[in-house]
């Protein structure tokens, strides 16, 4: 590769779509710290980023999807229309099926869950700018299955005795984990020491019977137990 065509690459323009603060920040940084990446936007609304697609050119949009003026579809949408050129990675909690599927069917070509790690993200980024399409196992899962014509029964309610089996400080720490933050991030916002975060998950993990962050986030998210 000639000097030429490094610069070039490391001038990937990239718009960040994230409402909560901390994760945007993070998000953020890990862009920042990528050598092949320039984050030309961090946007906490639809209605920033909109005003951003419209006006800045774009070679990747990384967005959540539920933000509190609208939807990240809305987003992709728009830039499938003005900048038909970019691509576009979902980096969100939500997996249901029905969300995951139009998100695709708008535009995006990426779909990562929140809790996944730096390295994994750059890499995902640089597997989409070489035209492959980065997805989580999970998700990759719930396309799977409703490709394959497969519904599973009561996915969209809440399973009340996982509810219940549950305690508080679990709900909230689930709640933490579905928005990526750290152990010590989460530590700090409940106010509990840092050594007891990895208890709680654990016992999270085996109520849910997930194996790790991405399925006991999938799994409380169809079984209604979380609403982000």
């Amino acid at each position: 590769m000639t000097g030429h065509e490094q610069e070039t690459r490391a001038a990937c323009r990239i718009l960040l779509i994230e409402d909560d603060e901390p994760v945007r920040e993070r998000l953020s940084r890990i862009i920042v710290e990528w050598p092949g990446g320039d984050l030309v936007g961090a946007c906490g609304t639809l209605a920033d980023a909109m005003q951003a697609i419209a006006d800045i050119p774009i070679d990747l949009l990384i967005t959540d999807l539920k933000l509190p003026d609208g939807h990240g579809v809305q987003a992709i949408r728009l830039l499938r229309e003005r900048q038909p050129n970019a691509e576009a990675m979902v980096v969100s909690v939500l997996a249901d099926d029905r969300t995951v599927i139009g998100a695709i069917e708008a535009g995006a070509t990426g779909y990562l869950l929140k809790d996944s790690d730096p390295i994994d993200i750059v890499e995902a980024i640089s597997e989409l700018l070489a035209g492959r399409s980065p997805i989580s196992s999970t998700i990759a899962r719930t396309i799977v299955r409703r490709l394959g014509g497969r519904e599973v029964a009561g996915d969209a309610s809440p399973d009340s005795a996982t509810a219940k089996s549950l305690t508080p400080r679990e709900m909230d720490i689930l709640w933490g984990i579905a928005k990526g933050f750290t152990y010590g991030e989460l530590a700090e916002r409940l106010k509990i020491s840092k050594q007891t975060v990895p208890v709680h998950i654990k016992n999270i993990y085996r109520k849910l019977q997930a194996n790790n962050r991405s399925e006991a986030v999938y799994e409380a998210s169809r079984r209604g137990l979380i609403r982000l």
